[in-house]
């Protein structure tokens, strides 16, 4: 009878030690969600990183000469230059236009 007992006492003392392993504050489960959260924040970081990398090239080529800000005032703007010529060209095809036969009558008219 004894042993029976002390098998139940290491049966619990043994669920006692693995319970915070597996459910407490630094248990297994939770070390798996934060590296998740981490994998994600990584992956939001990355794309920011490229964000601001092609914000700040924007920001040195504005600086740094004219071109890019002439190539922005074109393009938002429509600006054009001084003694320039614009031309403006229209990309679509006029529809063509189908006018329907008249029939004619016997006496020469049409309906």
């Amino acid at each position: 009878m004894t042993m029976r007992w002390l098998t139940l006492l290491f049966v619990a003392l043994i669920a006692l030690l693995q319970y915070p392993l597996w459910l407490g504050k630094g248990s297994w489960l939770r070390v798996w969600d934060l590296n998740q959260q981490i994998d994600k924040q990584k992956e939001t970081n990355a794309a920011l990183k490229t964000r601001n990398d092609t914000a700040d090239a924007e920001v040195r080529d504005l600086k740094q000469g004219y071109a890019a800000i002439e190539e922005r005032a074109r393009s938002e703007l429509g600006m054009i230059k001084q003694d320039e010529v614009f031309y403006q060209m229209d990309n679509e095809a006029p529809a063509p236009q189908t006018v329907a036969p008249a029939t004619a009558t016997a006496n020469g008219k049409s309906r």
